[in-house]
């Protein structure tokens, strides 16, 4: 049996099978290319059974970033930002779902026993940044985070970075200006400076990570000039502390 790490959302949260399950096998096979094994349950009856192919033999050997989304019936799961698993039909549209467990097996039949997992981070959707951008040709999210006074990006704001590169990618034609916002602590000058550097680290991602080409993209920073929160509290910090993408 090929080693795998089985994430299981299910509508409870007990050491038992619920009536309605989503299921995806993440194969950590070595010696030969293996498969994901999906599998759901809507209503008690079983509707998806099936493996999908896909080699991340190397990628699993590396601390890969696992990815997992859903959106009401649809449910992916990308492995470094490569999209293994796309079904749109997986999850039921009443279903309960309500816990994530995880299963490991196999592991000891290529001489591994254990399996470290770290960073991981539960989170509910926000409103739908792409059909957003689309419609009304501008957002501002607050769900791009750097590292405290840097440009460096951290890793979990790139699952909103995609879905501004899905937009690109289904669009051709569009073209977008790319603007930091920071909160006011610092000076003013250090202010304007990295919001101008993080918005340049979010078009980089998109080049070189997404492959969008560099003259749809420019970019700008306001420093902490236009705040939409209140600068002497926590909250109105990370506000401001936003990125907007404006159609032009």
């Amino acid at each position: 049996m090929a080693p795998t790490l089985e994430i299981r959302l299910e509508d409870n949260n007990e050491f038992r099978t619920g009536k309605d399950f989503a299921r995806v096998e993440i194969p950590f096979a070595q010696y030969i290319p293996s498969t994901f094994r999906v599998r759901n349950r809507i209503d008690g009856k079983n509707t998806i059974t099936n493996n999908i192919k896909a080699d991340i033999r190397k990628a699993v050997l590396n601390k890969p970033h696992i990815s997992i989304a859903v959106n009401k019936e649809r449910f992916r799961v990308w492995v470094n930002e490569k999209k293994c698993v796309d079904i749109p039909k997986m999850i039921g549209a009443d279903s309960p779902l309500k816990a994530i467990k995880l299963h490991l097996s196999g592991f000891k039949e290529e001489g591994q026993e254990r399996l470290f997992i770290s960073n991981l981070k539960i989170a509910e959707g926000g409103e739908d940044l792409r059909r957003k951008l689309m419609n009304e040709g501008k957002i501002s999210t607050n769900g791009i985070l750097f590292d405290s006074g840097s440009a460096n990006i951290q890793p979990q704001s790139l699952g909103i970075i995609r879905q501004i590169s899905q937009v690109l990618m289904q669009d051709a034609s569009i073209k977008l200006n790319i603007i930091g916002h920071t909160d006011s602590d610092g000076t003013d000058e250090v202010n304007l400076k990295l919001s101008k550097d993080r918005a340049k680290a979010v078009k980089n991602v998109l080049i070189n990570i997404y492959n969008i080409s560099e003259d749809r993209l420019s970019t700008d920073g306001k420093g902490e000039s236009e705040p939409i929160g209140d600068n002497s509290t926590t909250d109105g910090k990370a506000q401001n502390r936003r990125v907007e993408f404006v159609k032009i």
